[in-house]
């Protein structure tokens, strides 16, 4: 919530600067079918400018997806055994998170100011953390980190705005197989010297459609039935194919 409302102090006092962000999204609803292996969106966008053309300027491109709950556990090695010892649940990290730049983080923005709009992945903070000293869970939101990077649900590219000119550029955003369904949000920063002068935000939406939404929200809306139909189908369809194969 803090962040939001940073993005939109930054998006009401853009007006008054003398450059302002344009952008878009090449498709604001990504459609999940049984075949769908992932695909790409383009980010794009203008910078409007009073400036000359050697002024220095960055954009930089954060996705994120819907909010998540995650549970984290550290393994300790006891007698030749490992076993989970510590727990920490994060409440509120993006379940997708793909940063683009023109430059690396660290050369644009200074730490303080990317952990504010918790650009870079590690910046990344959940809302809540179930302890009340908040260095012992930055390990473990290492760890999450880390996993979702490993399953290619986060990433950090330097480099990843491509300008076309001197004020459009463009980013390709992968969306992969396994991401989350949901409400995602793709925004845009424009920085110079180190701080924000415009930002934008735009909805994207992930869904399911067809046989596999009926089925995603009759097992939601209905749980208990859903996991009764299961059964009774695998039940049926082994004594069909026993039943076949005995013919045979």
């Amino acid at each position: 919530m803090k962040r939001l409302a940073l993005l939109f102090l930054v998006c009401f006092c853009a007006a008054a600067r003398a450059d302002d962000l344009v952008s878009g999204l090449s498709q604001d609803q990504i459609e999940i079918t049984s075949n769908y292996t992932g695909t790409d969106m383009v980010v794009f966008g203008a910078i409007e400018s009073m400036d000359s053309a050697n002024a220095a300027r960055d954009v930089v491109v954060v996705v994120r997806g819907p909010a998540a709950n995650m549970s984290v556990r550290r393994k300790v090695r006891i007698a030749g055994i490992w076993i989970n010892r510590d727990e920490m649940s994060l409440s509120g990290m993006p379940s997708y998170c793909f940063v683009a730049s023109s430059r690396p983080l660290s050369q644009i923005a200074s730490k303080q100011t990317l952990q504010r709009y918790q650009i870079g992945l590690g910046n990344l903070q959940p809302t809540k953390v179930s302890t009340h000293r908040p260095p012992k869970a930055v390990p473990f939101i290492q760890a999450a980190v880390r996993e979702r990077a490993h399953d290619q649900l986060y990433a950090e590219v330097p480099m990843g705005v491509e300008f076309l000119s001197y004020s459009l550029f463009r980013v390709r955003v992968p969306i992969p197989a396994s991401v989350p369904r949901g409400q995602y949000t793709a925004e845009v920063y424009l920085f110079r010297d180190g701080a924000v002068i415009s930002a934008q935000s735009t909805p994207l939406f992930v869904n399911q459609i067809g046989l596999e939404r009926r089925l995603y929200n009759y097992a939601h809306t209905w749980p208990l039935s859903y996991g009764l139909s299961t059964v009774l189908l695998a039940v049926f369809l082994g004594w069909l194919s026993s039943v076949l194969f005995r013919q045979r």
